[in-house]
């Protein structure tokens, strides 16, 4: 999926598909494109899609699709977009970096749906690339890649690389493609036959406003959580929260349990624990490390902070999430 294309038609694009990747982001980038086709009578786009093996892949929902090549089979291709789910580096071997870098060499555009941007930032190929992902994992890739620009759009495309927050973002994606070849009504008519009732621009918001996830209006308190979560790694004290919001320390508390049941420091908690869970299970940083980029200053404390949320220990989160049992 480059920004442009002037080879023939139909334009080709292989998904490779990692153990566990995404249904959901694969089928909103291929459906647009199987839409298109349709609706203008004639093969604009065709895809292949790609395996180590060549064998079928079970995706994270476990359902299987088969696979038309193996890596080894393919040699070229215009674009390649690499469909991944949680621990995609766990598949990342030798011949399969190679072969990236192989495709690289002869002109392929390289992307990542959804977490596929780790798997190619791990093989080297996204120096100097602004990458896009889902806001879940953005605070792993930052730690894990930490000299690679990111941003929290839906998706970035580009002349040789190209990436999308997953999800819904990849319809987006193939939609802004679509139109790019072949004209805005053509991708206006598949937008409308996916009942997407507006094509989101790469600059929209990946997450609802903060006034609908907490589903209070109340603006000190929106304010109060909007300040926790840009505040992970070094949390505020609730003093520095609450004069900031204009509030005293008594009130905030007051407002956190009577919008949200909670509170502030509970929730402040709650919200360092979940980003603990995101980087144990999506990068290979050091129990401590991740604690430290969590805020806590020792692991003891990590630790019970986090038992007491999850009910185990961070070290048996990841042999836990790789049996598929958490």
């Amino acid at each position: 999926m480059r920004l442009s294309y002037q080879g023939p038609l139909p334009e080709m694009v292989g998904f490779l598909l990692l153990p566990q990747f995404s249904m959901m982001a694969f089928f909103a980038a291929v459906e647009p494109l199987r839409i298109a086709n349709r609706i203008a009578h004639r093969p604009l786009f065709d895809w292949t899609l790609i395996s180590a093996d060549g064998g079928p892949v079970t995706a994270s929902n476990g359902m299987t699709l088969m696979a038309d090549q193996a890596t080894a089979e393919v040699h070229h291709l215009p674009s390649l977009a690499v469909c991944s789910g949680f621990t995609p580096e766990a598949h990342l071997t030798r011949p399969l970096m190679a072969w990236l870098h192989q495709l690289n060499q002869v002109g392929c555009c390289l992307g990542g749906i959804d977490t596929g941007a780790f798997l190619l930032a791990a093989t080297g190929l996204l120096k100097h690339e602004r990458v896009a992902l889902h806001w879940e994992s953005l605070p792993a890739f930052r730690e894990r890649f930490p000299g690679i620009d990111t941003t929290d759009e839906l998706y970035e495309l580009g002349e040789r690389r190209f990436s999308c927050a997953g999800g819904a973002a990849a319809m987006d994606m193939a939609l802004e493609v679509i139109a790019r070849r072949h004209g805005a009504k053509l991708a206006i008519d598949v937008s409308e036959q996916l009942i997407h009732d507006r094509i989101r621009t790469r600059s929209d918001q990946q997450r609802m406003a903060l006034v609908k996830r907490l589903g209070t209006h109340n603006r000190r308190v929106v304010e109060a959580v909007a300040l926790m979560e840009q505040n992970l790694e070094e949390p505020l004290p609730l003093e520095e929260i609450a004069s900031r919001v204009d509030v005293s320390v008594r009130q905030l508390q007051r407002l956190f349990e009577q919008e949200l049941n909670v509170t502030p420091r509970q929730w402040y908690l709650q919200l360092r624990v979940k980003r603990a869970r995101r980087l144990l299970a999506e990068t290979d940083l050091a129990v401590l490390a991740v604690g430290v980029a969590c805020g806590f200053n020792s692991s003891s404390s990590f630790a019970r902070s986090f038992r007491a949320h999850y009910g185990y220990s961070p070290r048996q989160v990841r042999s836990a999430i790789a049996e598929k049992d958490l």
